[in-house]
């Protein structure tokens, strides 16, 4: 049984979409299923000012990536980039162990739009 977050989280999901004119964008696919994510970002004075996301997946996928982009909002490009999966799964309250690999997908996605920004904004100093 999945927590009231991941239920909350998949029923009406924060940040869907696309941010218009992203500083970075990434897409990740599972290995193991065809759970995708992604992740579309705009960075300001070194602060992710908005992140969104577009996800094809299962409820925990979902629920997932709307808690990544909660938690990556508002916080500057290096502490977006520590968010870990297993922060974001402790954040729902767990997530089966499975799901780790084929769901959990929006950390590695959000660290990847990091890495896109930082390369079109010429090695930008670490914020």
């Amino acid at each position: 049984m999945y927590s009231e977050l991941i239920r909350e989280h998949y029923a009406n999901p924060h940040n869907t979409g696309s941010v218009a004119k992203p500083s970075g964008r990434a897409m990740v696919k599972s290995p193991f299923d065809g759970d995708t994510v992604l992740i579309t970002l705009r960075v300001e004075n070194g602060v992710l000012a908005e992140v969104k996301f577009k996800c094809m997946g299962c409820a925990v996928a979902i629920a997932c990536s709307s808690m990544a982009t909660e938690m990556a909002l508002g916080r500057s490009v290096d502490e977006a980039y520590q968010i870990t999966e297993q922060a974001v799964a402790d954040a729902l309250g767990g997530i089966p162990e499975y799901k780790m690999r084929c769901s959990n997908l929006a950390p590695a996605a959000i660290r990847q739009a990091i890495d896109e920004w930082r390369t079109k904004s010429g090695g930008a100093a670490r914020a």
